[in-house]
């Protein structure tokens, strides 16, 4: 027991270490996993002899619900909605085109059995959002032309698409013929249930943390942790598509307005960040370097026809009639990167207990390595190059976790009777540069500050600065609203703010303005909240 938590906390250890390494070096820190699992497997320095695929899919299939679901989570669906049109048909007719390709290619250029070119091609359809992701956000690169959010929300929801179809497959393989009914109704309940399911999961947990206040501060965070599982085992139960449900989840919770958002984004960061460690180390636990040479040719050549034939002809001919240019339809191409769901589905179909004529492990292995070192490494350069970049915005941006919330410092002082301020105006006083009065406590009642509002002693004030603090239990945030932002073009009363959360001041531009009820935000308003 000791040995192996030894063992687990130095890999951890070696993990946090390379991600650091790699982001300097600009290697993607997953392919950084993947060969120090090698170096801990049955052919590298450890010698550790693991090849139960049976416990490596169960690991990994766990895993991929926590991937999937903060995939989910992370996408801004106020600034996907523009793109969720391309990016579904991507995720869906793109990955059955790219596994149609992908399977004539092995069938007729390979010279492999239908059955196992179509399972090649529905393991390596979909795309990995973890990785693009990593690698944005490690260079801080946003995307012209919203395209950070088109493969985020690919990439996140083409996992489940594949997964049905890797099925599918297996099912033919191992049980012979399907009927054309069995595959409609399979078709059906995958995604029926899990987006019913899905939705539905989302709406009871929002409600139970929004009217049930949980005492115990950090349980919150595991009562969501508690749902995330349920929202893949419940429609797996009924034969829905388990990931579907837990991305779908992700996506509803992580655009709700909660008040603990920032805690659960800490915490399922961290919860990813691990799981993918575990994925790729496992991966490369159970690789044998020994064994790739085998599969070097067939798996080099797949992964070229899906690099510059495939996924280039699926993008085109989405795309193009959405007259999306060009240079994006390149870049995404490029960033079509092959990943964790990959490999977990391959891990799946050879813990199925299914012989197959080639090794379809080791070649989803080879493949994904390649897509993550070739493609993973030179997409900031590809990107770059087209002209891609996008100077202006943040990449985070396009992520919920993004905090919207800028904290800035306050200053709280009591107005004496001998103070210069004492009788005057507000409008009357010289504050310093980039200080503004934003709060007045009077006889234990806040009062919202405007030009006529005079000063008198006993006042206490609460001014702004740019810095993060708390003032005696209150808590001033800014909010910065770009033209995407919910809130804009409504007005204050239509807006829902939460328990103990109050606007106190809106700045547009040079203007200062202190709302009311029918105050309509403005996109590049910076609004100021209190709270308790």
């Amino acid at each position: 027991m000791n040995t192996y938590l030894l063992i687990t906390s130095i890999v951890i250890f070696l993990c946090i270490l390379l991600n650091r390494v790699s982001n300097r070096i600009g290697i993607p820190a997953l392919l950084a996993f993947i060969v120090l699992g090698m170096l801990f497997g049955s052919d590298g320095i450890m010698k550790i002899d693991f090849d139960n695929y049976a416990f490596a899919e169960q690991i990994c299939s766990t895993a991929l619900i926590f991937i999937m679901f903060y995939g989910g989570f992370g996408t801004n669906w106020q600034r996907a909605k523009a793109v969720a049109v391309k990016s579904v048909l991507l995720s869906t007719i793109g990955v059955i085109i790219t596994c149609f390709l992908t399977g004539l290619f092995c069938h007729f250029a390979l010279n492999m059995s239908w059955e196992i070119s179509f399972l090649l091609g529905a393991l390596i359809s979909s795309t990995d959002a973890a990785s693009v992701f990593s690698i944005l956000r490690s260079k801080k690169l946003n995307l012209k032309y919203n395209t950070a959010s088109l493969l985020e929300v690919e990439s996140g929801s083409n996992d489940p698409c594949s997964y049905m179809l890797t099925t599918i497959m297996l099912g033919m393989i191992s049980g012979g013929k399907i009927s054309a009914g069995a595959i409609t109704y399979t078709v059906f309940a995958q995604i029926i249930y899990g987006v019913a399911i899905g939705a539905l999961m989302a709406g009871i947990t929002i409600f139970v943390l929004k009217k049930f206040q949980v005492t115990t501060e950090g349980f919150d965070t595991i009562l969501v942790f508690a749902f995330v599982l349920l929202a893949y085992a419940v429609p797996s139960a009924v034969g829905g598509n388990g990931y579907l449900s837990a991305y779908l989840f992700g996506i509803v919770l992580g655009n709700a307005d909660l008040d603990n958002k920032k805690s659960l984004v800490h915490f399922f960061d961290g919860v990813t960040g691990l799981m993918q460690m575990l994925v790729f180390f496992l991966v490369g636990l159970l690789a044998f370097p020994s064994a790739l040479p085998a599969v070097v040719f067939p798996s080099l050549m797949i992964a070229l026809f899906l690099t510059f034939v495939a996924r280039p002809a699926v993008v085109c001919l989405l795309l193009t009639p959405f007259r999306s240019k060009w240079r994006q339809q390149i870049l995404v191409s490029w960033a079509g990167l092959r990943g964790a769901a990959s490999i977990v589905f391959a891990i799946m179909a050879r813990s199925s207990g299914t012989v197959f004529e080639h090794d379809i492990f080791h070649m989803i292995f080879f493949i994904v390595l390649f897509s993550i070192l070739l493609q993973g490494t030179l997409l900031p350069y590809v990107a770059k190059m087209l002209h891609m970049i996008d100077d202006k915005e943040d990449v985070l941006k396009t992520f919920t976790d993004y905090t919207e919330e800028v904290p800035v410092q306050f200053i709280q002082f009591t107005v004496e009777e001998n103070h210069p301020w004492a009788g005057s105006k507000i409008r009357d006083i010289l504050l310093p540069p980039e200080t503004l009065l934003v709060q007045i406590q009077r006889d234990e009642k806040d009062v919202t500050p405007n030009g006529d509002t005079v000063l008198v002693p006993g006042d206490t004030l609460i001014l702004s600065a740019k810095a993060p603090g708390d003032v005696d239990g209150v808590r001033m945030i800014e909010i910065e609203l770009d033209g995407s932002h919910k809130w804009v073009g409504k007005s204050l009363s239509r807006i829902h703010l939460g328990k103990g959360k109050l606007v106190v001041m809106i700045q547009r531009g040079e203007e200062l303005i202190i709302p009311n009820g029918n105050t309509v935000f403005a996109p590049g308003d910076t609004i100021v909240i209190k709270e308790r």
